[in-house]
């Protein structure tokens, strides 16, 4: 977590769009909910705000003037002090093709316009547990060599001195997988259990992010049952 994040009181979350009434929405309900805001209207000004300000969350859309938001997105994820910030892309963009190359780019939650004010703020509130800015339950799992910390959302192999570096929808599913080792769960399980069957997100961005988790943890926690889903390897429960 950042320093800046550290000092707020409340936590900080960046909006960038480029349609007023949009960012009018989003702005007055996340101010309900007690959380501070600031805006950008485009990709350009939003990425300056990002690092003059490194918000604890970013919601943005993709159709944007002068950097569109999955340029933002890409030069987030490559900043060295905004890299674990959480995005939360909110686009009239609905293909599944859309989908998939936001979650590539380093989204951890796409959503799609018109937008239900109640699923944003849930995904809000879920975004800001793993970054430890809202209370949450405290608990560590070990899966063989690996560390999963739900607590700190962050997962570490046994014997390494850095923590491997999730998304945090990347996490949540990890974690919800070494919850049940041994258990299969379909794609659609995953999707109701991990993103909430209020959003709508399409079957392959299960596949999506387990992928990216095994590049980063390694092939052998997460296995694939042909036909059914996934599930985390049994034997290598400790």
């Amino acid at each position: 977590m950042h320093e800046l994040s550290a000092l707020r009181e409340q936590p900080l979350i960046l909006i960038v769009d480029d349609e007023q009434d949009i960012v009018d929405l989003v702005k007055y309900n996340l101010k309900k909910e007690k959380y501070d805001t600031i805006t950008a209207s485009n990709g350009v000004e939003g990425l300056a705000q990002a690092k003059s300000h490194h918000p604890d969350l970013i919601v943005l859309d993709i159709m944007m003037p002068s950097m569109d938001g999955i340029e933002m997105t890409r030069k987030i994820r490559e900043n060295a002090s905004l890299r674990e910030v959480p995005i939360l892309m909110l686009t009239a963009k609905d293909q599944e093709s859309d989908h998939i190359s936001g979650l590539e780019t380093g989204a951890d939650i796409y959503l799609v316009k018109p937008i239900s004010i109640p699923v944003l703020l849930s995904q809000v509130k879920a975004l800001l547990r793993g970054r430890g800015l809202l209370e949450t339950s405290s608990e560590v799992l070990s899966i063989g060599e690996l560390v999963i910390n739900r607590d700190r959302f962050e997962a570490q192999l046994t014997g390494s001195k850095e923590p491997i570096h999730l998304a945090r929808k990347e996490f949540e599913l990890l974690y919800f997988l070494a919850s049940k080792p041994g258990k299969v769960y379909s794609r659609a399980d995953l999707l109701d259990k991990v993103w909430g069957h209020d959003v709508y997100v399409a079957d392959r961005t299960v596949d999506v992010h387990v992928r990216k988790i095994r590049e980063k943890i390694g092939d052998k926690y997460i296995e694939t049952v042909k036909g059914v889903g996934y599930r985390m390897a049994a034997r290598l429960d400790s």
